[in-house]
């Protein structure tokens, strides 16, 4: 286990107080600016390697202290390696899994607020000590009846302080980036809307015993059991899991066996999903899952599902499982209907973007296309790296393509391939495919 970082005593929660740690952040980064060109003058060849490793310490104390959105707007930015650079990366996936944890006062709190109880009058026991602190809560160890239990607490003012956040990000988000305002809004606003159903605790537990028991016949997946009784608004209560995360479990070298054991349940867990559910977990952090002494993947965070409308679903999975990718006028078809090509773009920039965007969804759709995939080999996704970084530099793609559903499931299906990958798993990929029922218009 890492270490854990220093237990945080209060949370600013007021939108002034929010703002303000942004402003001195603000000034820190600019201050850092000022000492890296102030350097540069006698050294014309110093890169950006400090500065950035400066600026990504700053900007992540300042987040991990004022939690929820901001914090969570930063790990999902350190999943795609694409859009920074790889400091912020480093930096802010430690929120994945060791954000600063609450104080006693503050678990105190929140218990009478929204169970009217502190949690020692709940339960037979309560670890005051978090096991785990992420973005928008942390988990405590608890026991009931002689049964293991994990409660998840949600920060203070995290919910409430999403659209706030999320304007107050913007301008950091802005410069690291690139996008245009345009584009940006679209993200932030599809990112709000999902970070809005994340924090409401009620929802996740409602959705966590649906989704849990429409994926029960799954090859070595787990779920914890929920308690609605001991649930509420910013708490939940379920069965606790041994295993360990991603990162631990790899440091015992585990076996090629188990690798593909884990990988497969993990392919088949979000596959089945997207085929028979059109719904999906969309936040595959490594931290959202545990590997059993068993070997089984276990699920234990259902706060972030994407829904798929009929709209979306049958143009993007045609272009990946039929012919039509071969076929110019159907894919072209395609990508009008996914607005990845606009009704006013010229000749010249269809012909630029079908180009383009075939080359990146034939990229994408590799590894469906053999029945048995080696996620452990590094071409594909030097590759996938390769291109993603060069498209991000392509100033016809700095103008927002494509509708807002991609955001969510781009980010579900590569983190589903990272994950894969650090497993270096070899998995069977054609046990869930899409069932095209319906002709696309």
């Amino acid at each position: 286990m890492a270490e854990q970082a220093s237990e945080q005593n209060s949370i600013p929660t007021s939108k002034l107080q929010r703002s303000g740690k942004f402003v001195k952040t603000g000034l820190k980064v600019s201050g850092n600016y000022i000492k890296h060109y102030s350097k540069k003058l006698f050294n014309p060849d110093l890169d950006r390697t400090e500065l950035d490793e400066d600026n990504a310490g700053d900007i992540y104390q300042s987040l991990s202290e004022l939690k929820g959105s901001a914090l969570k707007v930063a790990q999902m930015l350190s999943m795609d390696k694409n859009l920074l650079p790889q400091a912020y990366v480093n930096k802010f996936s430690q929120s994945q899994y060791n954000a600063p944890p609450l104080s006693g006062p503050l678990i105190y709190q929140t218990f009478r607020k929204y169970l009217g109880k502190s949690p020692d009058k709940i339960y037979d026991k309560f670890e005051l000590k978090s096991s785990n602190a992420a973005s928008i809560g942390q988990v405590h160890k608890a026991e009931l009846n002689d049964k293991q239990l994990a409660i998840k607490i949600q920060y203070p003012g995290v919910g409430d302080s999403i659209s706030s956040d999320l304007k107050l990000v913007k301008p950091f988000a802005l410069r690291l980036i690139g996008m245009s305002g345009k584009e940006l809004d679209v993200y932030m606003n599809e990112v709000e809307e999902r970070l809005l159903e994340e924090t409401d605790y009620e929802l996740e537990v409602r959705r966590s015993i649906e989704f849990s028991k429409a994926c029960a016949d799954l090859d070595n997946v787990v779920f914890p059991k929920y308690y609605p009784e001991l649930s509420g608004k910013r708490i939940i209560t379920m069965d606790w899991l041994d295993g360990m995360h991603l990162r631990e479990f790899l440091n015992t070298n585990p076996s090629q066996q188990l690798r593909d054991q884990v990988g497969q349940a993990l392919w088949d867990f979000y596959n089945f999903q997207q085929h028979e559910l059109k719904a999906v977990h969309a936040d595959p952090h490594p931290g959202n899952f545990l590997i059993t002494p068993e070997g089984k993947l276990g699920v234990i965070d259902f706060g972030c599902i994407k829904e798929m409308p009929d709209d979306f679903y049958y143009p993007f999975y045609s272009l990946i499982y039929t012919q039509t990718l071969n076929n110019k006028e159907e894919t072209i078809a395609a990508f009008r209907r996914l607005e990845m090509i606009l009704p006013n773009d010229t000749e010249q920039q269809i012909n630029f973007y079908y180009t383009m965007y075939k080359q990146m969804i034939g990229l994408f759709a590799r590894p469906y296309i053999d029945p048995v995939v080696d996620f452990g080999q590094a071409d594909f996704f030097n590759e996938l790296y390769a291109f993603g970084d060069k498209i991000s530099k392509m100033p016809e793609f700095k103008q927002p393509r494509g509708v807002k559903h991609f955001i969510y499931i781009n980010r579900t299906n590569f983190g589903l391939y990272s994950i894969l990958h650090d497993l270096k798993a070899r998995v069977k990929t054609d046990t869930y495919k899409p069932h095209f029922a319906l002709i696309l218009a």
